[in-house]
């Protein structure tokens, strides 16, 4: 593929990650900017608690979904299923437009949803296996934050565990402790609260 064709493809998956679904949300469903309601964020955490459960669950899978289509972009390329570096790219592309959209001054979401997405198109099994990690501790502990940044950190583990025979496995390796650095880093604010033990349970 040729340079010129990955620089679309990545500047594509940028704008497809930039859709802000939960700024979007607020306002056709209650007429509200949810970046001055609740957490002030457009996650699906924030509209779940601010516009209600349906649509903060209806948030987190378009998300999740923007994720993965922007990493199966180059598909339409013929190439091949499977990790590669181009779909990578791809996916680093797609979280930083979810996570600074040109279209909201570059304050969007944290990155959660979006990188569950691009993650199930790259490396299914230990993704799958992080976000049972995620529901388990968000079943213990009802907050949002400790499951996401707990996750961040085994991420990499598992994939150690079950993908370290892939071609490329240091690039996906590297970018997943990129990611947990990244992931750690939007969440700043909410490590400050649980310091302090004023987190919120979502329930």
């Amino acid at each position: 593929m040729a340079i010129n064709q990955i620089l679309v493809f990545i500047l594509a998956a940028y704008f497809i990650g930039s859709i802000p679904f939960g700024f979007l949300t607020g306002k056709l469903v209650k007429g509200i900017d949810i970046r001055e309601s609740g957490s002030r964020n457009i996650g699906a955490t924030n509209v779940f608690r601010v516009v209600g459960k349906p649509w903060g669950i209806s948030v987190f899978i378009l998300d999740a979904l923007k994720g993965y289509f922007a990493v199966h972009l180059v598909t339409i390329l013929g190439e091949p299923a499977g990790f590669s570096l181009i779909k990578l790219f791809l996916g680093i592309a797609v979280i930083l437009g979810h996570t600074f959209p040109v279209w909201l001054r570059f304050r969007g979401g944290k990155g959660v949803a979006t990188s569950l997405g691009v993650f199930m198109a790259l490396a299914l099994k230990p993704t799958l296996i992080t976000f049972g990690v995620w529901i388990a501790v968000f079943i213990i502990s009802h907050i949002i934050s400790i499951s996401s940044l707990v996750a961040a950190l085994v991420f990499p583990i598992v994939l150690c565990l079950t993908d370290r025979h892939i071609e490329n496995f240091a690039w996906l390796f590297g970018t997943s402790l990129l990611l947990a650095g990244f992931i750690f880093y939007t969440h700043r604010a909410n490590i400050t609260r649980l310091i302090k033990g004023e987190e919120k349970r979502l329930f």
